[in-house]
Parts: structure tokens; C-alpha cells; sequence
């Protein structure tokens, strides 16, 4: 059997969801509750794997950055 791997899940709420995203392999979902939607995720990320697996072990960066202000209309 194979090792189950950890992946990550970024969320942003839109208007009365929440949108979840693996950036590690690119795949989106959503649901009414956070986790509704990294359910939704994981479900939508083992499809995706059992047709295009991982070739990497490689771990991701995330980091944060800051962008100017803007003015605002």
C-alpha cells in the first residue's frame, strides 16, 4: 500500500463559499463550510491523482508578500 502523502489546502471565502485549492497538484473545490470544501478537495485531488501522479516528492514554498495600496474609487 502506498504512503499517504500530505498536501496543501489554501481557502478563500466567496460570497457564500468557500473556495479550496491543492497548489502542489492544481485542483479546486468548493463548499458551504470549510470542511465541506477541503472535503470536497481531498476527494477531487485522489481522482486527479489516480490519473496524473505526483512525479515529485518535492516539498512546496509558500511565503507572503506585500503589494502597494491602491487608490480606491
Amino acid at each position: 500500500m502506498a504512503n499517504a502523502k500530505i498536501l496543501t489546502a489554501v481557502l478563500h471565502k466567496e460570497d457564500d463559499t468557500y473556495v479550496a485549492e491543492c497548489p502542489e497538484v492544481g485542483t479546486f473545490s468548493q463548499g458551504i463550510t470549510i470542511e465541506e470544501a477541503v472535503d470536497s478537495l481531498k476527494e477531487a485531488t485522489e481522482l486527479y491523482l489516480e490519473e496524473f501522479p505526483l512525479e515529485t516528492k518535492a516539498k512546496p514554498i509558500i511565503t507572503t508578500f506585500e503589494v502597494a495600496p491602491v487608490a480606491e474609487a
